[in-house]
């Protein structure tokens, strides 16, 4: 039975008012899901939206994972029975006292109350795992940068920030590869958004230039009607293509140039926006941030994913 019929339903009236619209991001380590995640959840605000990790439910601490034979990658490393419990709840409204797995220190905390808000973001390496898990979403997106992109970004943040060398992040790379293969790239194929930033491999684009993101749009959700933003003037920044992904299927992709001039990017934001039929309000001003830097694939990726969660709020 296909997943998308076996989402969890609203009951009634009161059911309705209450349920949150759940979004899932997986991807593999430093696939850019919390730089996507938070942009997203600034632009909602914290009244409208909050977001947790399946990382947080990782069965065995750092230094008890080092006796083990399977890495943070494995279901058999991650509390899947219970994150799978705790979406179910979620996404019918009700509060769950999630684990904490501190990534600064390795260790498994005191753990915290989550409460649904309108929209509950759930990014993480597992999200889209299994099947009970997937009929919790509405929407669900997979990160699918080139492994030579994520495999930098994944050395510069676990160095920057997590204290190791890159000799030791390289090393638990390898490690990790095959079941990467087998748990987390698997997880692409259940997604209704697949989003990939890298270069234009048929242009030569000097050093610095912003990655370009190619948004795949499967049919397993209705997407937005974009005809209005895809005008002639606005085609070097943005332009729609009919392809196959990867397993074959016919879909729509999205291709977000990065190397455009700032200002041709701003106007199909703007484009976007207004189709969002947001009067009176501006685009946010975190989308596209990058620590201090500024991305605007990045930024039209976050509004195409806004303009699924506000489309489901209407």
């Amino acid at each position: 039975m296909p997943d998308k019929s076996l989402r969890i339903r609203r009951a009634g009236p009161d059911e309705a008012r209450r349920r949150p619209i759940m979004l899932a991001i997986a991807g593999d380590s430093a696939a850019g899901k919390t730089t996507l995640t938070r942009g997203l959840v600034e632009a909602l605000g914290p009244e409208r939206c909050v977001s947790l990790c399946t990382d947080d439910y990782h069965r065995y601490d750092r230094t008890e994972r080092r006796g083990l034979p399977f890495t943070a990658l494995h279901p058999d490393c991650n509390h899947i029975g219970i994150m799978e419990q705790h979406l179910q709840l979620l996404a019918t409204g009700e509060p769950v006292l999630k684990p904490v797995y501190d990534h600064s220190t390795g260790e498994l905390v005191r753990p915290e109350l989550v409460e649904p808000a309108p929209v509950v973001i759930v990014e993480g390496l597992l999200p889209l795992y299994s099947k009970l898990a997937r009929a919790c979403f509405d929407v669900t997106v997979y990160l699918d940068p080139p492994e030579e992109i994520r495999r930098d970004w994944k050395v510069q943040r676990d160095c920057a920030k997590r204290g190791y060398d890159p000799e030791q992040v390289i090393a638990e790379l390898e490690r990790r590869e095959p079941e990467s293969a087998e748990h987390i790239r698997p997880q692409r194929r259940h997604a209704d958004l697949v989003v990939r930033f890298a270069p234009i491999e048929s242009r030569n684009d000097p050093a610095g230039t912003p990655l370009s993101a190619t948004v795949m749009l499967r049919p397993t959700i209705p997407h937005p009607d974009l005809t209005g933003v895809l005008q002639p003037g606005l085609s070097r920044a943005m332009h729609l293509k009919l392809e196959r992904d990867p397993d074959g299927r016919p879909v729509e992709s999205l291709h977000v140039h990065g190397y455009v001039p700032r200002e041709e990017s701003v106007a199909v934001e703007k484009a976007i926006w207004t189709e969002l039929d947001a009067p009176g309000r501006d685009a946010p001003a975190g989308l596209g941030r990058i620590g201090d830097d500024r991305s605007e694939p990045l930024a039209i990726a976050q509004l195409l994913i806004l303009f699924h969660l506000m489309e489901l709020d209407r």
